[in-house]
């Protein structure tokens, strides 16, 4: 196709196989599906509710029976191939809204409208996903079942205690690569996108390392220089003129003068789509004009009103640049691509390393056999 404003054909982006640069391949890189993602809130899905939740394009149902408990299964009936989420959550098993065939948490089908033509009832199984609730957020294990043991939801000791840190968690949905959100939270050269907000200015990289598991990096930095958000942190006791970030594929996370730290999970929905999550927790914020370290209830509801005051919007900025990329990605994806950060091809090369890994040891997992009974 030509693109009638620049007068040159338009092709799409290359695929993993046909990408020629390391940004071409980081670009077209899905991520290791063995391997724990946060999908959803705990608190969004109630009893009797059923959600759809996208991995790479693979469907699945998510949903909570009457007993609370959640269960994932792949998220088609196999009569008419009719999304189960269209259906509904019938006592503790999932029935599809066409015919009202009914699988329970296992995947067996156990139930169907045709025994009036005389059949004996199929024994049809559906993939099934590992669940489990963590930080009030709902994890998969969307790959390999087997693998589900071999890796672990991150440990976040502060949020694990009896008196754990005052904290929140905020998400988007970005029309963005992962890669380019990985990009993004690591680089610290951006300050002039939140010169609004001024979570971070004047940084400068001073270590970084990498291996076949994580990119670690560390920045001198002025950090919650905002007009607010500056009046709110102790610099007495906190150490806020650097932070060490980490990409701990496929995790990110960060710490300020180890009292203000922050996690942050990708879940891919496809190949320009992913929703990251974002998990906050700060030892103490100190009381303005009066500078004492706030109690622990009174620091949850200074992070409460402070959400949609200032967390938010300014994490916002951050998906308008990254959908902006992705758009220019896809109009000049074959034009010399110019880094100046030295970690950025670091995160990259990890990102493509960790997929093409995946793909080399790819078995397919076939479904269970349909028999009839």
């Amino acid at each position: 196709m030509r693109d009638p404003l620049n007068d040159r054909e338009s092709t799409p982006p290359p695929s993993f196989e046909e990408a020629r640069t390391p940004r071409q391949k980081a670009r077209a890189s899905g991520m290791d599906p063995n391997r724990w993602y946060a999908v959803e809130y705990d608190a969004d899905v109630k009893p009797g509710a059923i959600k759809e939740v996208r991995f790479w394009n693979l469907s699945i149902a998510l949903y909570r029976g009457e007993d609370g408990v959640l269960a994932a299964v792949q998220n088609r009936c196999p009569h008419r191939n009719l999304k189960l989420t269209h259906g509904a959550v019938d006592k503790c098993q999932l029935r599809c809204a066409y015919h009202g065939w009914s699988f329970n948490r296992e995947g067996w089908l156990t139930d169907y409208s045709h025994d009036s033509f005389g059949k004996p009832l199929i024994k049809k199984q559906l993939r099934t996903f590992p669940v489990a609730v963590r930080y009030g957020l709902i994890w998969l294990f969307p790959g390999d079942v087997a693998q589900s043991t071999n890796h672990q939801i991150p440990e976040i000791p502060e949020l694990m205690s009896e008196n754990p840190w005052a904290g929140f968690t905020v998400d988007y949905t970005w029309k963005t690569h992962h890669s380019m959100v990985i990009d993004n939270i690591c680089d610290f050269a951006h300050a002039f996108l939140h010169r609004k907000y001024q979570p971070f200015i004047d940084a400068k990289l001073t270590h970084y390392e990498g291996d076949d598991q994580r990119v670690y990096l560390t920045y001198d930095t002025y950090m919650a220089e905002g007009k607010i958000s500056r009046f709110f942190v102790n610099r007495k006791r906190v150490n806020t003129r650097s932070i060490e970030i980490c990409y701990e594929y496929p995790y990110q996370w960060s710490n300020t003068g180890d009292s203000i730290k922050h996690w942050c999970f990708l879940l891919p929905i496809d190949e320009t789509t992913t929703r990251v999550f974002f998990v906050f927790y700060f030892d103490s914020v100190q009381i303005p004009l009066i500078g004492l370290n706030a109690p622990k209830w009174l620091t949850q509801v200074v992070l409460n009103a402070s959400v949609p005051l200032l967390f938010k919007p300014l994490l916002a900025e951050d998906g308008v640049a990254l959908e902006a990329e992705q758009q220019g990605y896809e109009a000049h994806w074959d034009a010399p691509p110019i880094e100046l950060n030295p970690v950025v091809p670091m995160l990259q090369k990890l990102t493509v390393q960790k997929w093409q890994d995946y793909l080399e040891g790819l078995r397919p997992i076939e479904e269970p056999e349909s028999l009839a009974g």
